[in-house]
């Protein structure tokens, strides 16, 4: 299984719950295209948090050393983003693929991020409450849809909001694969509860 991790926007939780899958299911990780902060990486985070000894995490396709969109971190650093560089690493195990921002954070002048999902990709949205969430989240769902790409869950993030969630799924029909509660921090004991707690649902994908 191929799980391709996106969210509405940029820091809505991706890392933590592409922590919280990767664990749960003992699979391997791929962020294709990390943009600042090389030294703790998304990669470096992931490993920190996980418990498992199974999970190869995967180098990145392109390492930009500027945070910003990867149109313009790939600018910087004086190269320009081709898909046809990035290659989705082998391995016999579960992946999971941690998008960059949200679907049309743009890599290049004509592709952006929902260019990287792959027919035998499933995605999972992460949808964190905040003033536009709601919009956020229907525009992402039916992009996807619209370029019918297979979706297999959404997560929520951080403080529960039910008005927000209940009118999400009822307009979607997507299945809620769990809830990731505002914690007061995460480690690898908490990654592993919550990968305990969405084990069942992620497998069923």
């Amino acid at each position: 299984m191929k799980l391709f991790i996106t969210g509405i926007s940029t820091d809505v939780g991706k890392t933590i719950a592409s922590a919280i899958i990767t664990e749960s299911l003992e699979a391997d990780y791929w962020k294709p295209i990390q943009a600042g902060d090389l030294e703790n990486s998304d990669s470096h985070k992931i490993k920190s948090f996980l418990s498992n000894k199974k999970t190869v995490i995967h180098p990145n396709s392109y390492a930009l050393n500027t945070p910003a969109s990867p149109h313009l971190a790939a600018e910087l650093d004086g190269i320009i983003i081709d898909l046809k560089k990035i290659t989705e690493p082998k391995t016999a195990n579960h992946l999971v693929i941690e998008g960059a921002g949200g679907v049309f954070v743009p890599l290049n002048d004509t592709d952006s991020v929902i260019d990287l999902i792959q027919p035998d990709y499933k995605v999972i949205v992460v949808s964190r409450h905040y003033l536009g969430s709601i919009n956020h989240t229907l525009l992402t769902i039916e992009a996807l849809q619209n370029r019918k790409i297979n979706i297999a869950g959404i997560l929520f993030n951080g403080e529960e909001n039910k008005a927000t969630e209940t009118i999400i799924l009822n307009k979607t029909g997507i299945k809620c694969i769990g809830r990731i509660e505002q914690e007061p921090y995460f480690d690898q004991n908490v990654i592993k509860e919550y990968a305990d707690l969405f084990r069942d649902n992620l497998l069923e994908l």
